[in-house]
């Protein structure tokens, strides 16, 4: 149903955002035409002197993380712009590290409606939303990630000065294709003439490639250009001429660390290798691999877990590929993996779970209640397919599901809670309770 009565400047954040979720009439609606139109009569195609562009299937928060850290540690004011948020809106948005409270976003919106000539999605409220919110705190840094695909996505109506791709995998097939060709086509979208690009995919598609000589782009090549390895406890990255070694192990997946490094070397800004080892040690991003610590459940109302909690938002294969190959590293013998999970219905759930079937021990799925959710009983159904013989349960809500696993979970035990962002966000709101 169509919303034609406009929440005000007085109304809260919730009702501004029950507005921009009911007043398109697509969830997702690619293309540039109305939001461009928008962000030019507000002036807000520049919102920095200097933007930085990250897109990939898998990757993209934490290199944007990382950039945003070693920046402001080399005195920039650096604004950052990421989705989708675990728990607030608000994570959506972060300026000099900071995130804004709600009425900085109410302003913002009410700007938005009164310049707009047509419905605007979610996605591109949220994204004038972050431009207008950048261009007024007049920043040095920009920092936007692509939310879907990279040509049609609403970040690309601002021209980036460097633009970064993370990695490529089949993920969104109605909206990207069904091939890591069509994938890389649309991702590659972001790159603009002559500008610097940086390529995490060790194997990039050709599509790729050619978007590169088509527009004499400056490109640098994880493989080729530059490289990183684990030496004993040590991470260590070279390029043809800048060598990093014994640095600190990174709390975030290797592969963006050293995409985030190939950035960093190339920007036109005084970074340290002081601040790149700080950088390498600190930079940690909530639901990518995060260990919980005994504090997270402070305030959780029931028994709380004996076993090492990891939470992830990992929901392709891509993402779990990575995530089985940091379990088999930690898991020991006798040692059990114990699983919460739950994915949205329109993703390769086969895929998901297929790298982890030998890993984990026990699945606990879950019901989403959300868009695009399903129900646990389903997913204990699909997965049974593919893993016979399983150990499996279902639970209509995260609080019985929590409780039940932490039950069952010993000390030497690891509790995974990953599959949705949805997963990640139900249960940390759960154990906050």
């Amino acid at each position: 149903m169509t919303v034609t009565c406009y929440p005000t400047a007085t109304d809260s954040l919730d009702t501004w955002l029950s507005y921009l979720e009911t007043s398109h009439s697509k969830a997702i609606d690619l293309g540039l035409e109305r939001i461009k139109s928008v962000a030019c009569t507000l002036d807000l195609l520049k919102p920095a002197p200097y933007v930085i562009t990250v897109a990939g299937t898998n990757g993209k928060g934490s290199t944007c993380k990382f950039l945003e850290t070693a920046l402001l540690k080399a005195g920039k004011r650096v604004g950052v712009y990421s989705s989708p948020h675990l728990m607030r809106y608000n994570e959506r948005v972060r300026i000099n590290g900071e995130l804004l409270d709600d009425d900085a976003h109410i302003r913002s919106f009410v700007k938005i409606t009164k310049n707009k000539t047509a419905s605007l999605s979610y996605f591109e409220y949220s994204t004038l939303s972050a431009l207008d919110l950048f261009k007024q705190a007049n920043l040095d840094v920009v920092i936007l990630e692509v939310g879907l695909g990279g040509r049609l996505d609403a970040t690309n109506i601002v021209d980036p000065d460097f633009a970064v791709i993370t990695s490529i995998d089949i993920d969104h097939i109605a909206f990207l294709g069904d091939n890591r060709e069509d994938i890389g086509r649309e991702k590659a979208g972001i790159f603009r003439k002559n500008i610097p690009v940086v390529i995490g995919e060790r194997d990039c598609p050709n599509s790729i490639i050619e978007q590169i000589k088509s527009l004499q782009c400056h490109a640098f090549f994880c493989g080729k250009e530059f490289q990183y390895s684990i030496n004993g406890e040590y991470f260590e990255w070279q390029s043809n001429n800048i060598h990093f070694d014994n640095l600190a192990l990174p709390k975030i997946p290797y592969p963006n660390v050293a995409t985030a490094l190939a950035v960093l070397t190339q920007l036109p800004f005084d970074i340290s290798e002081q601040i790149i080892r700080e950088t390498v040690s600190e930079t940690e991003l909530t639901g990518r691999f995060q260990f919980l610590k005994l504090q997270d459940f402070a305030n959780f109302s029931k028994k709380q877990p004996l076993a090492q909690v990891i939470i992830d938002v990992g929901h392709n294969p891509h993402a779990t590929r990575y995530l089985s190959e940091r379990l088999s590293q930690i898991k020991q013998p006798n040692q059990k993996i114990y699983a919460i999970f739950s994915a949205l219905e329109d993703k390769d759930l086969a895929g998901i779970v297929e790298p982890l079937k030998t890993i984990v021990d026990e699945w606990h799925c879950v019901t989403l209640d959300c868009f695009r959710g399903q129900r646990s009983q389903i997913i204990l159904e699909k997965i049974a397919k593919i893993i016979p013989n399983m150990t499996a349960y279902s639970y209509e809500n995260m609080d019985v599901a929590t409780e039940k696993v932490f039950d069952l979970a010993t000390e030497k035990d690891i509790v995974l809670v990953f599959g949705s962002f949805h997963t990640v966000s139900d249960f940390l709101l759960t154990i906050k309770q």
